[in-house]
């Protein structure tokens, strides 16, 4: 067992918002096997949601400045933040604990340094490269051992790289371990352009082929492959749609009352994260009438939707200090996950050792 920093002390419903969970979602997890991360830029949190041993719904938060963008494989997690990529090790071995509650501790093992780009949504590609949108400079990029970043591509209408936002690209989905598509607020050129279109300007691009496979969305975010089909969300009009990239034709498949980015999938769902509004309304956005017309109010939270009826099936939500979260990924096989701090006296205590790879008696080095 590995004792860290008291999980009472760090779970998100301590303090100023508050947490509710549809009936059963507990149950969820423990029938799918799989943990949530989240990330909340607006207050600058890894949040991390899984089932206890006592079957009840675990919440485990750490800070990391501006969090947004996150990757997950097996045993470990990326999270991008203000000015660096964090990468996360999971250090508990099959069967270990930390605070007698949680199977996964994830420790700050690494970071790329890139300074503020604005990164967005991130991914590791077939080389095994950090692959980010660098929303600043309208670019995908990797990192880079001297530079703050090295772009790899960007889109056609985007004349030269600067520090402009001029289409506010966002969205990155890789297929087969290669970009395949992104997504941008709008197919504009100049300093922060995209802000005059936010209501129909949105577009989906085919990296491998630099063209624009479906327009007239209303800022899109999070495209994604999955079981062979585009998914994208039309946060804007707060849908997530099915898209054919050969005709641009989209099919609705559900609706989510909330700023939508984030997407991930999980045996036969889709796990979507909704923010409210920065300025109390959703202004010059389809999305603050298609509310209004369904009589609800907006949502910051987690909803769970099955494709193949296209009902919310489970749900979480925030109240209070949590407005806005960014990104969301499943944790397949992980029940309950905590994450140690990124600094302060409880992360310099945080110390595991690697089993050695030889005898340390034996003569001779290797």
């Amino acid at each position: 067992m590995i004792d860290t920093a008291s999980p009472a002390a760090d779970a998100v419903g301590s303090g100023a918002t508050q947490i509710s969970c549809s009936r059963g979602f507990s149950e969820w997890l423990a029938a799918h096997a799989v943990s949530l991360a989240l990330s909340s830029y607006q207050t600058g949190q890894l949040i991390l949601i899984g089932r206890s041993p006592q079957g009840e719904v675990s919440f485990h938060r750490r800070d990391f400045q501006r969090a947004m963008g996150l990757w997950a494989e097996p045993g470990r997690l990326f999270v991008a933040a203000r000015q660096q990529i964090w990468r996360l090790e999971n250090v508990l071995a099959p069967g270990e604990v930390a605070n007698s509650v949680f199977g996964t501790l994830y420790v700050p093992r690494a970071a790329d340094i890139t300074g503020d780009l604005d990164i967005h949504e991130i991914g590791r590609d077939a080389q095994g490269r950090l692959i980010f949108v660098n929303t600043r400079y309208s670019c995908l990029a990797t990192v880079s051992a001297t530079h703050a970043f090295q772009p790899l591509w960007k889109p056609r209408f985007i004349s030269r790289l600067a520090a402009e936002d001029r289409c506010h690209l966002n969205g990155l989905c890789l297929e087969a371990g290669h970009p395949r598509y992104v997504t941008a607020v709008a197919r504009t050129d100049v300093v922060d352009g995209w802000r005059a279109h936010r209501a129909g300007g949105g577009v989906v691009i085919d990296v491998a082929e630099n063209t624009v496979v479906a327009e007239g969305l209303s800022m899109p975010h999070s495209p994604r492959l999955y079981r062979g089909e585009l998914y994208v969300l039309d946060s804007g009009r707060g849908m997530l749609v099915r898209l054919d990239p050969r005709s641009g034709a989209r099919t609705e498949i559900a609706f989510c009352p909330g700023f939508l980015r984030g997407l991930s999938f999980h045996n036969g769902h889709a796990i979507v994260t909704l923010s409210l509004p920065r300025d109390s309304n959703f202004g010059g956005l389809p999305l603050q009438d298609a509310i209004a017309q369904r009589g609800g109010e907006p949502w910051c939270g987690v909803q769970i939707i099955d494709l193949a009826s296209g009902d919310i099936v489970h749900w979480v939500r925030f109240e209070g200090a949590i407005r806005e979260l960014f990104d969301v990924v499943a944790l397949p096989g992980i029940l309950c996950p905590m994450g140690a701090p990124s600094q302060g006296p409880d992360f310099a205590s945080v110390i595991t050792m690697e089993a050695p790879a030889r005898d340390l008696d034996a003569p001779g080095w290797s």
